[in-house]
């Protein structure tokens, strides 16, 4: 019960409410009813007692004669018609000096004797003594007793019994307890629906407000009450009405603002499926143009460069079997010197000119596809860079892949090896190609050991920027992620189109 009225704030309102009403009334109940009980008893103890006290007092003054006079049958009957006239009175004893009964008459109810009794003695005050002369003439002489001793001529007891007044205190507490408690009743059945007429309002209130925070603003509440409570009422219905215009308004706000979002995404979309177009087509043309600048060095430059050698070796042949003096012979070995020079000249413009074409369009990537394209670039890339070693792996099927999206692959890992190349200062460089089983997703990770850089610090660069646009032309996904000193580490993943 204690750590019950210690949660009392955890209660509800109506439980307080009828704990504030019915406590004091309780407390109040409990105390009349002690007090009033406990008052009936002490009552009782002190009217007996008083009884006792004066019928004892009475007795002592009144058989003093008759113990005079030895009259016992007067004695008895005097205590009898005692008992008859107060029936509280249970024993009344008459003893002589020595404390032997003389006389003693018993309450012949069914009552309970008290264990406390009321003794007195019967002192003798004075002596009637009637003298009869010659003449007949009647002498009265008082003979008033001097000795304390010789003056007790015996003792009265008086034992009472309170079981008839206590019935009667009984049957009028009773009457109390029953009247209190009907007050008490009553008290408790207006708390108890004083309470609900309360917590009632205040139920309907909280569940109102309930629906209020679940949405439901256009929820009403019947004003049933005065005072505060009819005012807290008055509050919830127009909180809840502005609220409710309040989301209204809010929600034709957001309707349109999602509409207008809605245009603005479409047109995004849009913009963005013209931009890959765009870039898909300017990569396309870029490569179309770098095919026909290949051609045009392969078949014009590289045959003029050939042609050139071939005349060149030409002259060296003539200039070496030509028959000449002495005079001229200077002139002919300078002639054949610079002969061979121009054929040297000639042939490494040559290579250079295949080197150009390579780079402009990969032959590797007709013959040997992707995969076989990119291990003979990382072996050009392994025998130019001693001090960088590029490692390469595949997983899957790239016979199908479409000759334009394998372009952009490649093109994307030239661009990767060139900047580690360039700035990473690494020592090795992980190349990974996998297709999927179901060939829809080819993916693409470079790693490598350099320095890294700070992603939120350094503004990506052309090369960057270049493979992030192929990757977007493709609708693919370009994740870039370094740190000062781990390294770099490039995901890329472009939809396959079957």
């Amino acid at each position: 019960m204690f750590s019950g009225l210690v949660q009392w704030r955890s209660w509800s309102i109506r439980t307080r409410l009828m704990v504030i009403a019915i406590f004091p009334v309780v407390y109040l109940f409990f105390s009349l009813i002690s007090y009033s009980y406990y008052a009936r008893l002490k009552e009782v103890e002190e009217e007996l007692h008083a009884r006792a006290k004066t019928i004892t007092t009475a007795l002592a003054d009144g058989v003093e004669y008759n113990i005079i006079a030895g009259n016992l049958q007067g004695i008895k009957q005097m205590i009898y018609g005692v008992i008859q006239t107060d029936r509280n009175v249970y024993r009344i004893d008459i003893f002589d000096t020595n404390k032997k009964e003389l006389s003693h008459v018993e309450n012949a109810g069914k009552a309970k004797p008290e264990k406390q009794y009321v003794e007195l003695p019967i002192k003798r005050h004075m002596v009637w003594i009637n003298l009869h002369t010659d003449n007949h003439e009647s002498v009265v002489k008082l003979d008033t007793a001097k000795d304390k001793n010789q003056a007790i001529l015996g003792y009265v007891r008086v034992t009472m019994t309170k079981s008839y007044l206590l019935s009667k205190q009984r049957y009028r507490f009773s009457i109390e307890l029953v009247m209190a408690m009907l007050a008490l009743s009553v008290s408790t059945w207006l708390a108890w629906y004083l309470s609900k007429g309360l917590s009632r309002p205040l139920h309907l209130a909280i569940d109102a407000l309930r629906d209020i925070s679940a949405g439901r603003t256009e929820t009403q509440i019947t004003i049933s009450d005065g005072g505060e409570i009819g005012e807290l009422q008055k509050s919830i219905n127009e909180m809840a009405s502005n609220l409710h215009q309040s989301q209204t308004h809010l929600e034709n706000t957001v309707a349109e603002r999602t509409k207008e979002l809605i245009a603005s995404r479409n047109e995004a979309l849009k913009a963005d499926a013209e931009k890959r177009r765009l870039i898909h087509k300017v990569n396309a043309i870029v490569e179309n143009e770098r095919q026909s600048i290949a051609v045009e060095i392969h078949d014009e430059l590289n045959a003029s460069l050939i042609a050139v050698r071939l005349e060149s070796e030409r002259i060296a042949k003539v200039a070496a079997n030509a028959d000449t003096d002495k005079q001229n012979a200077s002139a002919f070995q300078e002639i054949q010197d610079r002969a061979k020079a121009v054929s040297k000249l000639a042939l490494d413009l040559y290579a250079n000119g295949r080197n150009l074409v390579r780079r402009l369009r990969p032959e590797v990537l007709d013959m040997l596809g992707l995969e076989g394209a990119i291990e003979e670039m990382l072996r050009i890339y392994n025998a130019a860079h001693e001090d960088c070693h590029f490692n390469f792996a595949s997983e899957g099927d790239f016979a199908q892949l479409d000759g334009d999206l394998a372009i952009s692959a490649y093109r994307i890992v030239q661009e990767a090896c060139s900047n580690i190349l360039k700035h990473a200062q690494a020592k090795q460089v992980e190349i990974t190609l996998h297709m999927n089983v179901e060939k829809t997703v080819l993916k693409i990770h470079v790693r490598d050991d350099g320095i890294g850089f700070d992603t939120t610090q350094v503004v990506a660069g052309i090369g960057i920027s270049g493979m992030r646009e192929r990757v977007l032309a493709w609708g693919g996904e370009f994740k870039l992620l370094s740190e000062t000193g781990e390294g770099t580490c490039i995901a890329i993943e472009l939809p396959v189109q079957t």
